[in-house]
């Protein structure tokens, strides 16, 4: 008996819809558009997490940074190394022996901008001082050649390796410029290796990058020392821990080394910041996390206002088919049939409007996708359209709700002298 009555009116609202097209289409296009804004909103919200996890996954696995509090509160720049570093060679060789066995490798890097000149051209980059470690932690093989040696190091043996953009930019009609000659500061160096195409972020060009052996570097580019001690200073430190749940241990670790080594009183700051590849995953997705909300909010703005169309839509067809509520109520309707009209009528366009919408958000993510090249990848799941298509008919039910309950309560015999 019951499921009879829903087919009926189920029916009538098709019938209703029918009879009034255009109504009915318009107020249609208003949950269309917020359905489809809801899904699109979302799935750009989550493409921009999925693109975050991504660059942070081509930095390599289970990376820590340890580097000088100013570089960590962005105090750094145009500062002398031995003005915002105190991290050394030597504290380099006393966290492999503290970690050692919990590390892969500790990779120590001194970073610096400078010129690689060869032939007349030019190219700006950043010329990093490291060890053979820093390619593999990075999971960044050569594309031509090899990356540093040890060898290299130990010869302080004159090699560079160039990421893409600055060989491009030195060599733009050189398939494989390894074995050609760049210049730094006039120092010629020897082209041993190019690497594999990393790929550009929101963190910048990752091929952008030469590398020299670590002591060509300190002997004869950037000579900074301790201060206090007179040790080679280094820009920061790499490690990769052999295991994910290594990660605490190691930090705890090379904290309590470090402010030993630096005599760090009790209640005095780290000169030192030591950041997890973790935790640098963790920050951007609150972030962006907050933004697949805000963005679906956003989406939610349009939905609301499709839900008031339909509450003036509603209200509207209440006035025109008065004396149709009056002849049901006369023939022995009740207020719960008409009720269930009127509401059967309000969730039904705004569940076909949320069906239409899903198609429209799906089809929008997709052009997204396209127009950025894959490089946003905006997801729609499954559980953002099952949200969308219900939360259209929720607001069929919230917004269909009032014009039923006052087509409910209409005094039949007011309603039969209605014009």
């Amino acid at each position: 008996m019951r499921a009879a009555l829903w087919r009926e009116n189920i029916q009538q609202a098709f019938e209703t819809l029918a009879a009034n097209r255009l109504r009915a289409a318009l107020t249609l296009l208003g949950i269309l558009i917020g359905v489809a804004a809801v899904i699109a909103m979302v799935a750009i919200g989550r493409g921009v997490q999925n693109y975050i996890q991504d660059q942070f996954a081509a930095l390599g696995t289970n990376l820590i940074f340890v580097i000088p509090r100013a570089a960590a509160e962005g105090r750094s720049a145009g500062a002398a190394l031995q003005d915002i570093s105190s991290l050394t060679m030597r504290d380099v060789r006393a966290i492999e022996q503290e970690v050692r066995g919990r590390v892969t490798v500790v990779v120590p890097v001194i970073q610096r901008f400078g010129p690689l000149e060869s032939e007349g051209r030019e190219a700006v980059t950043v010329i990093l001082g490291t060890t053979p470690g820093y390619a593999p932690a990075r999971n960044w093989p050569p594309q031509h050649g090899t990356f540093l040696e040890e060898a290299h190091l130990l010869n302080r043996s004159r090699v560079i390796v160039l990421g893409l953009t600055p060989a491009r930019r030195l060599f733009p009609d050189v398939p494989n410029p390894v074995g050609r000659t760049v210049r730094i500061n006039g120092v010629p160096f020897r082209v041993i290796g190019v690497m594999s195409d990393k790929g550009g972020s929101a963190f910048g060009d990752y091929n952008d990058l030469a590398f020299i052996p670590i002591t060509v570097a300190q002997e004869m580019l950037y000579d900074a020392r301790d201060p206090r001690t007179g040790e080679p200073l280094v820009t920061g430190i790499m490690l990769q821990a052999a295991r994910s749940e290594y990660t605490d241990e190691i930090v705890r670790r090379i904290t309590e080394l470090l402010r030993e080594r630096h005599r760090i009183r009790f209640r005095d700051e780290d000169d030192f910041a030591i950041l997890t590849q973790f935790e640098l995953v963790s920050i951007f997705g609150q972030i962006s996390g907050v933004l697949t909300v805000f963005l679906g909010a956003l989406g939610a703005i349009s939905l609301i206002v499709g839900g008031i169309g339909i509450m003036n839509i509603m209200l509207v067809s209440v006035t025109e088919r008065t004396r149709e509520i009056g002849l049901r109520k006369a023939v022995g309707a009740r207020r719960r049939d008409i009720l269930l009209q009127f509401l059967t009528e309000a969730i039904l366009i705004t569940m076909l409007g949320g069906v239409l919408g899903t198609g429209a958000g799906i089809a929008l993510a997709s052009t997204i996708n396209v127009l950025s090249g894959g490089a946003v990848r905006a997801a729609v799941g499954l559980d953002t359209v099952l949200l969308a298509v219900g939360v259209s008919a929720a607001v069929g039910l919230f917004f269909g709700l009032y014009p039923a309950w006052r087509a409910a309560r209409l005094d039949p015999i007011v309603a039969l002298r209605a014009e």
